[in-house]
């Protein structure tokens, strides 16, 4: 029973639950903006939600893979051992469970496309079909094979597209079967605010990232320049985010999300004044609750009785 529940503690581990609430955060805000329009569906809320999730959990089982057969994953890294670098699980079983991730992803954003469009709406359809075959794709090529873009410093961008554009615009749509404009300043928050959590894992890694040839961002930047563009990352999500709050005020129930601020604040006096990358895990934790916060808190606002 022992070994069980240890084989299952490692596979949770490598599925890194603690990254979820973040990928969600999107669906969150899309679903609210699409309640307050008239438009929302729990069934396809709902499926949003299960079909992010498992791209999320495929991305952090290939990103598992990726760093751990290029070595990238070794002992002088920081953050948490990761399943191959600790010898739990070995490559052959990670591929096949990525496998068996990708069927799963398949089923549920295909039952999630059909669920929004039927056989209605054929070009959106399509779009659909199209993004989500992308999706996975870009959760799997972020640091698996030989050209793998997160090895490029063009990770930032898939984060900010998928966890930004995508999840807040594209949930939209699954509900309206339109863009909205509503929607374009807190995915572009969100986008910021995603991005920015990646961006404190690469600070964190970096001096390792450099000697293993893995050229993040961060790497790129330097020590004092990441740390500039990290701050344009957090005050780009603020000033957006309360952009939107001026431009699509309806009741003071709108701005609660600004509560967000005082956290992001703080943290960025913290990692102004931080020379200890061992100290970013922390902080990357919080920024990732805050984010979630932020986009619940956004959403529920244009909700609550005026």
């Amino acid at each position: 029973m022992d070994s069980i529940m240890q084989n299952i503690s490692t596979w949770v581990s490598a599925m890194r639950l603690r990254t979820l609430p973040l990928s969600i955060a999107g669906i969150i805000i899309a679903g609210c903006l699409a309640h307050y329009n008239g438009v929302f569906r729990w069934d396809i809320f709902i499926l949003a939600i299960l079909t992010t999730l498992s791209f999320q959990i495929l991305s952090n089982l290939a990103n598992d893979y990726g760093d751990g057969v290029k070595g990238t994953d070794n002992e002088e890294r920081i953050g948490p051992v990761r399943a191959i670098q600790s010898g739990e699980i070995s490559p052959e079983e990670l591929i096949n469970a990525i496998k068996l991730n990708i069927i799963i992803s398949i089923v549920f954003a295909f039952a999630l496309i059909f669920c929004a469009f039927g056989v209605k709406h054929f070009f959106l359809t399509l779009f659909f079909f199209l993004l989500a075959i992308g999706s996975i794709v870009a959760a799997i090529r972020y640091t698996m094979g030989y050209n793998a873009y997160g090895y490029k410093g063009l990770g930032d961008i898939f984060v900010f597209t998928f966890f930004g554009l995508a999840s807040v615009i594209g949930c939209y749509v699954l509900f309206a079967k339109q863009i909205d404009h509503v929607t374009f300043l807190p995915a572009f928050t969100i986008g910021l605010l995603s991005t920015a959590v990646l961006n404190l894992n690469n600070m964190r890694d970096r001096l390792t990232d450099e000697k293993s040839n893995k050229i993040t961002l961060a790497v790129k930047l330097g020590e004092n320049k990441v740390k500039l563009y990290h701050n344009f990352l957090i005050f780009g999500a603020i000033i957006l985010s309360g952009l939107f709050g001026i431009l699509y005020y309806t009741s003071p129930y709108n701005l609660i999300f600004m509560i967000a601020y005082v956290p992001l604040l703080l943290h960025l006096k913290r990692i102004n004044n931080n020379q200890d990358p061992k100290l970013l895990d922390s902080e990357l934790k919080k920024l990732a609750l805050t984010t979630v916060l932020l986009a619940v808190l956004m959403g529920i606002g244009h909700l609550l009785p005026f």
